[in-house]
């Protein structure tokens, strides 16, 4: 990295704060799609976080179908903003064109790895504590079902152990390897 410690300090600060923020609005999107319940307190705090800003973009960006368009919509902006103060903090001008393309891929890749987390969250709670009701728990199984119900199927309970989670992860990783990895180095290659 150029710019010395106090560039890295930056570029740490603006990943930090925006990812955070993207995180929280990527969560709502997720947890529309698959209808959570948003009685849950973990879903309140994030319509709490997330509600100043989308819901006057709802005013203008109307949802597609049960695809919340304005956050979409967000998250790129949010995105692209990180991004760009990220390269202006190390000396850089990206182009547009692949700003925008690394933007998305790092919006996927941001997915892919909340998806991750969520699965692996949920594994050690079924650990430490199964059975016990906590919000969190919720709305992990609400992100995490969608994936692990079609792998549940493919790959049944061996013995009273569920290798579904494993096989999920597995997934998420070869799309990280396969779909993120080549998208970011079309974009380093567009700026």
């Amino acid at each position: 990295m150029n710019g010395g410690y106090f560039a890295n300090a930056g570029v740490f600060l603006i990943e930090i704060v925006f990812g955070l923020y993207i995180f929280a609005v990527m969560l709502r999107f997720i947890l529309q799609i698959v209808r959570a319940n948003f009685s849950n307190p973990l879903c309140q705090a994030i319509l709490t976080v997330t509600d100043p800003v989308i819901r006057p973009l709802r005013r203008t960006i109307p949802a597609v179908g049960r695809i919340d368009t304005a956050s979409v919509l967000l998250m790129i902006i949010v995105q692209l903003i990180s991004s760009y103060l990220v390269y202006a903090l190390l000396g850089h001008s990206p182009g547009l064109a692949g700003l925008m393309l690394g933007s998305i891929a790092e919006l996927i890749n941001k997915a892919l790895t909340l998806f991750i987390y969520a699965i692996f969250i949920q594994i050690i709670l079924s650990w430490i504590a199964p059975g016990t009701y906590n919000p969190v728990v919720g709305v992990i199984d609400a992100i995490t079902t969608p994936l692990l119900s079609p792998a549940r199927r493919l790959l049944p309970p061996l013995g009273g152990i569920d290798l579904s989670p494993m096989l999920v992860i597995i997934g998420l990783i070869l799309a990280k390897m396969l779909i993120v990895a080549p998208l970011l180095g079309e974009a380093r290659s567009l700026m």
